[in-house]
């Protein structure tokens, strides 16, 4: 096998897996790995093993879009492999100099046949970037076109950064199982986080408020706020809460702002994206940016040319803002992505999952970066962001379960498009206000925000990387289920004193030294002591900021 390229360890198992599997069934092997671990790198390593082993001659690669074949194209010429990226199907051949050509999936579906001829000549491995897409795309069945066009292929390499279902329309070179797709190899992001150094933990505040609309031709207006939301008031509800006039969108992209000015401080290129549901409204949403901002953020829509220079532009750049439609919601590499503003319609599992994956991807090692996800206060949005660090055996298995309550209720389906559903008259939307914020799959209230940030205030400076759920978190569980002590109302828990929030992290400081003592089989003495010589001082007359150091010390030893 050719050298690897400091691979991770999934990347190293995966790879001694595929070879194990002399490519898999029929020469086909799917690799689901979340957004950011590295299924490029992954993909080019396996090129290099099987053209040093003279297995094949020539590399295809199909990916969704035009700029992801340019951004294949620049990772492989970083490891000596030339990619084609403007190869159009009237070439008719591949030049000489190239190792192979990357290519979408509509161009290879509109001629099969030129791409079986090119497949046939030569031994060729063809590597399917998110190979979901290649059910249906763009109103044609794009998996005949496919298996037609990659039958005869010497090796296939399927990858995916989410786990996917049949829709009925099954995906060729894809082994499924009761409708599931089968991984020659899985890699979800809660193992991801798991492992650290891969991918960057994600919170998710989600923002509420009143949204009024009424039935087209009615003068009779609804009004609901989008956490009292069900599956017949959503569509018209998030609608309205996105619409550019209205105040709630406004009020959520200040919010975003706000958080993406915290994180410059430690990481002054950091940038955000908000994804819009149409190109109208990014535009639209553009123009808030840009009051808010004063500087005018990058807008990269699907059907003009330049967006893949404008996405690298931007990824290049230290700007504040850039507002996409599904472009950037899939496959495009910008590292330096912290906060992002969830203003789509689309409400399925998968599409949430690739936003997601836009603002996971770790920038080098010492990346200590929290992204922040906002997004509105519906469901089936809060359920995705809590079990987004489950995985994916739990996703599917609650997926599967809802599927089948779905059905057995005749409840219809929650992601039904909104031109088969009553014509709807936005009337307006009120200001966002927090809901809930969901981290690490728990639900933290405004009030156990506020706390936190109070004992944030409190220490003075945290560790680098604590953020206020974290810290939140931390009160939940050191006051057995609620971070705001029962004998404080929220009103003033901006006030709360030293003294009680010491306590509180204390209990927990004694629980973390309870549970290491368990795993390092060290006595709690000895433990103690160890963290009095590292920091200089007691539990009894630590400062705050010092107990918050002392935990998150803790949390590493465990974590180790």
């Amino acid at each position: 096998m050719a050298e690897a390229f400091d691979l991770r360890d999934w990347q190293q198992e995966a790879r001694e897996r595929y070879h194990g599997r002399n490519g898999g069934t029929g020469g086909s092997f799917l690799v689901v790995a979340t957004p950011g671990a590295g299924k490029t790198t992954f993909a080019l390593t396996i090129a290099e093993d099987l053209m040093s082993q003279s297995v094949i001659d020539k590399i295809v690669v199909v990916a969704p879009t035009a700029h992801l074949r340019l951004q294949w194209s620049h990772a492989a010429s970083k490891r000596g492999i030339q990619l084609d990226h403007r190869f159009v199907n009237a070439n008719g051949i591949v030049g000489k100099d190239f190792d192979g050509v990357a290519v979408t999936y509509h161009a290879v579906a509109s001629e099969p046949l030129l791409w079986r001829k090119l497949c046939s000549g030569r031994r060729t491995l063809v590597i399917f970037d998110e190979i979901h897409h290649a059910g249906e795309g763009d109103g044609q069945k794009w998996g005949p076109a496919l298996k037609q066009a990659f039958e005869m292929a010497e090796r296939r390499l399927l990858l995916s950064g989410t786990p996917f279902r049949t829709d009925g329309s099954a995906i060729p070179f894809v082994e499924y199982e009761e409708g599931r797709a089968m991984a020659g190899y899985n890699y979800d992001y809660g193992t991801a986080l798991a492992d650290g150094g891969v991918v960057r933990p994600a919170v998710f505040p989600a923002m509420d408020g009143e949204s009024k609309w009424r039935r087209s031709g009615e003068l009779e207006v609804t009004s609901v706020t989008l956490a009292d939301t069900d599956d017949k008031t959503v569509p018209p509800a998030l609608k309205a809460a996105l619409d550019p006039t209205g105040l709630w969108i406004p009020s959520v992209l200040r919010e975003a702002d706000a958080a993406l000015t915290q994180a410059r401080i430690d990481t002054p290129d950091a940038g955000g994206l908000v994804v819009a549901f149409d190109q109208s409204a990014a535009r639209a949403y553009a123009q808030i940016l840009q009051k808010i901002t004063g500087e005018e953020p990058a807008i990269a829509v699907s059907d003009e040319p330049e967006a893949s220079r404008i996405i690298k532009g931007f990824a290049d750049s230290d700007r504040r803002w850039i507002v996409a439609v599904q472009m950037v919601a899939e496959g495009v590499d910008i590292p330096r992505l912290a906060v992002g503003v969830y203003a789509s319609r689309i409400r399925t599992q998968m599409f949430f999952i690739q936003v997601a994956g836009r603002f996971v991807r770790l920038r080098g090692e010492e990346d200590e970066t929290t992204a922040r996800l906002f997004i509105p206060s519906i469901q089936p949005l809060l359920s995705y962001a809590q079990d987004i660090e489950k995985t994916v055996d739990a996703v599917l298995a609650d997926e599967e379960k809802r599927v089948r309550e779905t059905h057995e209720n005749d409840g219809g389906d929650p992601d039904e498009p909104l031109s088969l559903l009553p014509a709807f008259e936005t009337v307006g939307s009120s200001q966002a206000v927090h809901h809930t914020t969901i981290a690490s799959g728990e639900s933290i209230t405004p009030e156990e925000m506020n706390y936190a940030k109070s004992v944030m205030n409190r220490a003075g400076s945290a560790p680098r990387g604590t953020t206020p759920e974290y810290v939140a978190l931390i009160l939940r569980t050191a006051g057995a289920g609620t971070a705001v002590p029962a004998q404080r109302s929220s009103s003033d828990t901006e006030q709360a004193p030293l003294a009680d929030q010491k306590h509180d992290v204390r209990r927990l400081l004694r629980r973390k030294v309870g549970r290491y003592s368990i795993v390092a089989n060290k006595p709690h003495e000895y433990i103690h002591a160890e963290l009095n010589r590292h920091f200089g001082d007691t539990a009894k007359t630590a400062t705050l900021e010092t107990l918050l150091k002392r935990i998150s010390l803790l949390d590493r030893w465990l974590e180790g």
